[in-house]
């Protein structure tokens, strides 16, 4: 029988701990309310193992299989879950829409968080496999740190962990599909702060000023071109401002303007020319301009890697879930995802579930759909239990 059949017991309840979730989001590494649930669940599942704190609030929980291992399979595999939501004002309306007022689950980590919760729940009553499954949730995967912030705790030492898996909904792509690619399949993701200082003076005598809104605009605009003209047209890469600030006044010409933005690649020598090309820009637009620009790069999410032998096996667990018309190969993304520090420290696999058609992600409007609960729940089951055989 599919195991999308065999949880359907459990399904209500999966539905009942994504709606709570959605209902109470966190921020960062704030998870509190999650994560103690989240380990108090998996205490009641009957996990061997769980643990809490590993990466300031995330939570691990260890469960071994019945069967003995066999001496050529990996025997320790981890599952990755994202818990925090994001600093967005819900639009919503649902009966169950954040209660904590500027904050909401605008990317989907409460369905994540359920669905692996569903499978660490069925695994643990059915114990149909060889060596361990390591149930991984995490916090702050939004700021891209928690990843990190968990390896450094230990996280692939401490739990022997082999290989690592993630997963992540895709609005767009249909419920009960699944999207996986070997190779890139998100971008290395780095911030870009400019803080601008011009002279400011008054609108009347714009000849006695270096306005910095203006060289704001110049430099957005130079900065544009940098993709279209420097970048091989076969490459991927994009910049984008989401922040600016400047001026207080309209009878003022501003002296100091503030961007922030990000800049995103899929490979090392794309990231460093864009990188290069960023710098060489800036310095000169202040040259041409007579402002003083000051420049901040900082790394965030590296590129998520794909391994080849991973690809594989995530591959074959959702073709036994959905069927292998429902499994396609999907294109790189230009979105950042911090799964990409585990997948460097373990070889590992990134996959998508389909949302259909529901808001885009970060968007006000977002919900996660209960339709694909039980898709991705079974994913994990048939992942666990094809990988870790007897």
């Amino acid at each position: 029988m599919p195991i999308v059949s065999r949880i359907s017991e459990i399904l209500p309840d999966i539905i009942a701990w994504r709606r709570d979730f959605h209902a109470h989001p966190e921020l960062g590494f704030d998870v509190n309310r999650t994560s103690e649930i989240v380990a108090e669940r998996l205490r009641e599942f009957g996990c061997d193992e769980v643990v809490t704190g590993i990466g300031k609030t995330g939570v691990v929980g260890v469960l071994k299989g019945r069967m003995a291992v066999r001496s050529d399979n990996p025997e320790v595999i981890g599952l990755r879950a994202d818990m925090d939501a994001l600093p967005i004002e819900e639009t919503t309306s649902l009966p169950y829409a954040s209660k904590n007022r500027g904050f909401m689950h605008a990317c989907g980590h409460d369905g994540h968080t359920a669905m692996l919760l569903g499978a660490a729940r069925y695994l643990a009553e059915t114990r149909n496999f060889a060596g361990t499954a390591v149930f991984i949730f995490e916090p702050a995967e939004e700021v891209g740190t928690g990843a990190q912030a968990m390896i450094d705790d230990g996280l692939m030492e401490r739990f022997a962990i082999e290989q690592v898996y993630g997963m992540h909904n895709l609005p767009g792509l249909p419920i009960g599909a699944f999207g996986i690619r070997q190779g890139p399949v998100m971008a290395a993701t780095d911030s870009i702060e400019v803080k601008i200082e011009g002279r400011g003076g008054h609108p009347g005598m714009p000849h006695q000023c270096i306005d910095a809104i203006l060289v704001a605009a110049q430099l957005i605009n130079a900065l544009q071109q940098i993709v279209a003209q420097n970048v091989d047209p076969l490459e991927s890469a994009g910049i984008s401002f989401h922040q600016m600030q400047s001026g207080g006044s309209q009878r003022v010409i501003p002296e100091v303007a503030e961007l922030r933005g990000s800049m995103r690649t899929l490979t090392p020598e794309v990231r460093e020319l864009v990188k290069k090309r960023v710098t060489e820009v800036v310095a000169g637009v202040a040259q041409l301009t007579g402002a003083k620009i000051d420049l901040v790069i900082q790394s965030s999410d590296a590129v998520v890697f794909n391994q080849t032998r991973q690809t594989e096996l995530a591959t074959k667990a959702a073709k036994e879930v959905v069927g292998e018309d429902n499994v396609v190969n999907t294109p790189p993304v230009l979105g950042g995802e911090d799964f990409s520090y585990l997948a460097k420290a373990r070889p590992g696999a990134f996959i998508w579930c389909g949302n259909g058609g529901s808001a885009g992600l970060h968007h006000a409007a977002y919900d996660f759909e209960d339709k694909a609960i039980p898709y991705g729940t079974s994913y994990w089951i048939t992942l666990v239990e094809n990988t870790l055989t007897a």
